[in-house]
């Protein structure tokens, strides 16, 4: 099991396109690979708060969000506890009332939430879901390395997602700082100042006309070489 898991997860990160899509090929293989589940989503607190990134295919709708707004329920306990949830049959579940009645009426009967190690983030969870009583009982085992496998993969696409975006926030100050380079030359040639009183004059127009340096640098760089501006970001 561990060997298949391994290599389905693996070729999924191949694939991927970035978390999301990756997100959503690891819950409909887990519905695959964890005997018992008929639907599984990922949890994830962001921006301070648990969302749903992905659902396997058939994962009734609202079942994920009912719990965060309750602030109960075995997934939100997963991923805020770090112990996993197991509740064999919910109609027997004396734990998250308001959650359970709402389950039921989705035909989800058994519910296992694992929680995940994802860095960066303070709460996440893999959740599965079983249309009969008990149906994820012998599953914990399959579940439980999956959710490892799943963990892995996640916490590797999070840090390419980390370095693309460090990545372009250089790109971003490098142009910057280009652009504004450029505009103190372009006044100290037409003022015959120095560079330090041309950047305190570009520094006062941006203040008073309440546009950020960076596009008042753009706006004066494109009039001076007759082109249009590059636009504001």
């Amino acid at each position: 099991m561990t060997s298949q898991t391994e290599d389905t997860l693996e070729g999924a990160m191949a694939r991927s396109q970035g978390l999301d899509t990756l997100l959503r090929d690891l819950t409909d293989r887990a519905v695959v690979q964890v005997p018992g589940a008929a639907a599984c989503s990922v949890t994830v607190r962001r921006a301070d708060r648990l969302m749903t990134l992905a659902g396997s295919e058939g994962l009734p709708s609202g079942l994920d969000l009912r719990q965060y707004e309750n602030g109960s329920g075995p997934c939100v306990d997963a991923a805020e506890t770090g112990r996993t949830q197991y509740a064999a049959d919910l109609a027997a579940e004396t734990r998250w009332a308001a959650y359970t009645r709402y389950a039921l009426g989705t035909g989800v009967r058994c519910v296992l939430a694992l929680p995940l190690s994802v860095e960066g983030e303070t709460g996440a969870a893999l959740n599965l879901y079983g249309p009969e009583p008990g149906s994820l009982a012998a599953s914990h085992d399959a579940a439980r390395t999956f959710a490892e496998r799943a963990a892995d993969a996640v916490n590797e696409a999070l840090r390419v997602e980390r370095q693309q975006a460090s990545a372009a926030d250089v790109r971003t100050a490098l142009l910057s700082r280009s652009v504004i380079d450029q505009a103190v030359g372009i006044l100290m040639a037409r003022e015959r100042i120095d560079a330090h009183r041309a950047l305190e004059r570009l520094r006062r127009a941006s203040q008073h006309t309440n546009v950020k340096l960076r596009d008042l640098c753009d706006e004066l760089v494109a009039r001076a070489s007759g082109g249009a501006s590059r636009g504001r970001q």
